[in-house]
């Protein structure tokens, strides 16, 4: 396995894994996300989020599956992972999301930002785990080849890539099962046109004590993973340093996110509590009429 697989990652900056997943690992994971999509998280319902128009958000994959921990202590994984990172890696970020058909470029070319780029001079490494929960046919990932750790990772108009090759734009087309990493410093887009459902799930990786860039401090992004306690046995001290078991390099104490559509809430708030009264009343009102009914039949 080892040396050739770490030379194409960092040759091309993405490296396409070989069947990481069991068939039932594979269903197990599948059956626990589409229930995550079934609503809106809301309330005391669990569910997606919403924040833009084209993808339903699903945070904290590794509460929902024992396929979903599995993947990401993978001995494939963490041995390319420690070579191409170091000994200092972990997993700071488990998500995925339901990507709507569209022939909008929502999702365009970028490098993914996550690291203060004002006081950090190099490039700090980060690798993403994707795999696919779908069958994708359209709107694949695509990823420039070569394009890694050579600029530090922003937006990038379509006009910088127009002259690339299309030799050197690496298209991941797959089955549902279907896993790669990449470098996210490296150009990459969600393809267009989509044209049925996409779901994915993307694992991140880097060194947690890189600073971090203000925007994901706001939104408190890299926050400690949130685990399930029943899909945490057998873990080894590797995998604990892993998943970061009492590292609070970036736990916020008493964290509270700025507030959005606050005109909105208040009134789905005070809807709910005209609903919730109105359910009370009723059934004050239907338990006295059964006791009346007791007391005409005795």
């Amino acid at each position: 396995m080892g040396n050739s697989l770490i030379a194409e990652l960092e040759e091309k900056g993405i490296l396409r894994l070989p069947n990481l997943l069991t068939r039932e690992q594979l269903t197990g994971m599948q059956r626990a996300f589409e229930v995550r999509l079934r609503r809106m998280r809301w309330n005391d319902f669990d569910g997606y989020e919403k924040t833009e128009l084209y993808r339903h958000m699903i945070q904290d994959v590794l509460t929902l599956d024992q396929g979903f921990v599995d993947l990401a202590l993978h001995p494939i994984v963490k041995e390319i992972l420690r070579q191409y990172l170091g000994n200092r890696f972990e997993l700071v970020e488990a998500k995925g999301w339901k990507s709507l058909p569209t022939s909008t470029d929502f999702h365009g070319w970028h490098g993914d930002a996550w690291y203060d780029q004002k006081h950090i001079q190099h490039i700090p490494r980060e690798v993403k785990l994707a795999v696919y929960l779908t069958d994708v046919k359209s709107g694949a990932f695509n990823y420039t080849i070569g394009s890694h750790r050579k600029q530090h990772p922003r937006p990038v108009r379509n006009s910088e890539v127009q002259d690339v090759p299309s030799s050197r734009i690496e298209e991941v087309l797959g089955s549902a099962g279907t896993a790669f990493l990449f470098d996210t410093s490296g150009i990459h887009r969600q393809g267009v046109p989509m044209l049925e459902e996409r779901q994915a799930v993307f694992l991140n990786y880097h060194d947690p004590d890189v600073p971090l860039q203000q925007e994901d401090l706001d939104y408190y992004r890299y926050h400690p993973l949130l685990l399930n306690a029943a899909f945490l046995g057998n873990l080894s001290e590797e995998d604990e340093r892993i998943l970061g078991f009492g590292n609070k390099a970036n736990y916020i104490v008493a964290f509270e996110r700025h507030a959005k559509h606050t005109t909105l809430q208040t009134v789905l708030h005070s809807t709910f509590d005209v609903k919730l009264r109105a359910d009370a009343f009723l059934q004050r009102v239907l338990g006295k009429l059964q006791r009346t009914w007791r007391t005409w039949n005795r």
